[in-house]
């Protein structure tokens, strides 16, 4: 097996593995697991699925990961980022069409753990993480306003605008009762972990809310009055019925499932290597993320991935290796078996109170505010990921902003790649030569130095041209110089080859100088070389300009014959 796919759990035992490490595992899995209770209940009722299909998932997926995961602490689940996408999913193509969807994505991030895409992963435009994280974090608030005031709202309209509408309209049926759980709640969460930071105090208000809801009856919608009773036994394997127009249509959600479940896994991990100071295997971590989801929705779960939250609680409270990833899913086990019947009598306006903390802390509104203090195409990234994600749909978000990012970005590369002669007194000012320098080498005016500064690739190829027509008259010998050129595409080998036919209409010898050894094998393999000839190509500029004083003297030889050979 490549050493790159191994697990995690794979390298925690080479070293001594101590009573005391399998003490501190335990104990931060137990912690994790009763964190994970409450949040994987209220993500799954949020994304439209059933209250246990968020515990199934919390087990399968935390299970797996921890199993065959790159990273040595994350924990897997339903997350808040996943609500959208999964409710628009359900409401589009069903609960089978999110299954077909979901194993197409554990497919797709397999396969680009496979072709070691983890570290491209990376590369996704911060801004457009945190548009769509924020704008996720507006859907899951408004999403779960209806329980929060305790309105009857059946259905919800699809777009932001008119649910908003429709919420408003509703609101003066609002329930005082259910406001007050939501807000008690909300009220419990902040001021807990102040005194006790160990107990979750999201537990604790559920704990607190299911006895004031029961003992004074209060009229606050539950769990039961939703859904009735839910199942404690573990889930049986079911396979969707594969029909070929909707496994096509479901592509696009596969792929945002995919994009999204990387995504989050991978800063999840990046966050606990910073916390512990360790590194995880990016690669191996989206083939374990792939496993989970594939066998998350055949046991009747939902998309998963890993979630920050309860991978940095994890560490928090002492994990030391993936065993305690390993107890978490084992103790939500004995949770759902024993403890599942009593999840029925939880009040959905507390799991509303609990969404509402987890969407604040989603929102990363001061990474949002400070983004505005960015350049202006990091903002313009920004503002068009949020108001997508908000106004249409996660998957258009997701592309749309890459693809902004990605046309700002090279705009902003070819503004930075700059193409100057050698004797322009711009060049002085932006350069690290001087002209002292050309002057000091007695560089004929027959001889034009042109500098490129910066990556020769497509959007700078057509400025690299233009800068060269606006030498007055051509000269016997043309000397591109490419020592700052890192790289160049096959645009910037066609602008070469422009050059080059145009010098030798305008009877010019072209020379390169400052050519690199990468930069030689590119343009021997495009044939560049063997068009302008090896011996035009030097590795410094002294050589390049010695041999056009050679060739400017070969041509003035050259004129002085052909004067003497005309008869007078």
């Amino acid at each position: 097996m490549r050493k790159d796919l191994k697990p995690a759990l794979f390298f925690c035992f080479n070293g001594a593995y101590s009573f005391s490490l399998v003490l501190k595992d335990l104990f931060a899995g137990i912690t994790v697991s009763i964190v994970s209770v409450p949040l994987a209940l209220a993500f799954a009722i949020a994304s439209g699925a059933r209250p246990e299909q968020g515990l199934y998932t919390a087990i399968i997926a935390g299970l797996i990961v921890a199993l065959f995961g790159g990273s040595r602490y994350q924990v897997s689940g339903p997350t808040g980022a996943f609500v959208l996408l999964i409710f628009s999913t359900i409401e589009k193509f069903g609960f089978e069409g999110l299954i077909i969807a979901t194993l197409l994505a554990g497919v797709i991030l397999i396969v680009m753990g496979l072709f070691r895409f983890g570290a491209l992963m990376k590369f996704v435009p911060y801004p457009v993480i945190i548009g769509f994280t924020s704008g996720l974090a507006l859907f899951l608030f408004l999403n779960q306003l209806p329980d929060f005031l305790g309105l009857k709202c059946t259905s919800l309209p699809k777009d932001f605008f008119s649910r908003f509408l429709l919420i408003a309209k509703e609101s003066v049926h609002t329930s005082p009762y259910s406001v007050m759980i939501a807000g008690l709640t909300i009220l419990i969460m902040i001021v807990w972990p102040r005194f006790i930071k160990k107990f979750p105090g999201s537990l604790v208000a559920i704990f607190v809310t299911v006895l004031l809801v029961s003992f004074f009856h209060l009229p606050v919608e539950t769990i039961q009055d939703r859904f009735g009773e839910i199942s404690t036994a573990l889930p049986s394997v079911h396979f969707p019925a594969l029909e070929w127009n909707l496994f096509v249509e479901v592509i696009p959600s596969a792929i945002a499932i995919a994009l999204l479940a990387g995504i989050e896994s991978l800063l999840s991990a990046v966050v606990a290597d910073g916390m512990t100071g360790t590194r995880h295997n990016s690669n191996g971590e989206l083939i374990a993320q792939g496993i989970a989801n594939i066998f998350s929705v055949l046991f009747s779960g939902i998309p998963a991935t890993g979630a920050i939250a309860r991978t940095a609680t994890n560490i928090k409270n002492g994990a030391h290796t993936p065993v305690a990833a390993l107890v978490n899913a084992l103790f939500l086990v004995l949770i759902l078996l024993i403890l599942g019947q009593f999840v029925v009598l939880i009040p959905l306006a507390t799991l509303a109170g609990i969404l509402t903390v987890v969407a604040y802390n989603m929102s990363e509104w001061r990474h949002f505010k400070k983004l505005f203090y960015s350049p202006r195409r990091d903002i313009a990234v920004l503002l068009t990921t949020f108001f997508l994600t908000v106004f249409t749909d996660l998957i258009t978000a997701i592309e749309v902003g890459i693809i902004l990012a990605t046309l700002l970005f090279v705009d902003h590369a070819a503004r930075t790649s700059k193409t100057y002669f050698l004797k322009d007194p711009l060049y002085c000012k932006e350069s690290d030569d001087s002209l002292r320098d050309v002057e000091e080498q007695n560089i004929p005016d027959e001889i034009e130095i042109f500098e490129v500064l910066g990556p020769l690739f497509f959007a700078a190829a057509e400025s690299f041209k233009n800068t060269l027509t606006t030498v007055k008259r051509p000269p016997k010998v043309l000397i591109v110089r490419l020592r700052h050129v890192p790289s160049i595409d096959a645009s910037g080998i066609r602008a070469l080859e422009d050059i080059l036919d145009k010098s030798r209409r305008d009877r010019t010898v072209l020379l390169l100088s400052g050519v690199t050894q990468a930069l030689r094998k590119i343009l021997e393999r495009s044939g560049f070389l063997c068009h302008l000839g090896e011996d035009r190509v030097f590795s410094h500029i002294d050589l390049a300009v010695v041999k056009a004083k050679e060739i400017c003297l070969e041509k003035a030889g050259e004129s002085l014959n052909a004067v003497l050979a005309t008869p007078v």
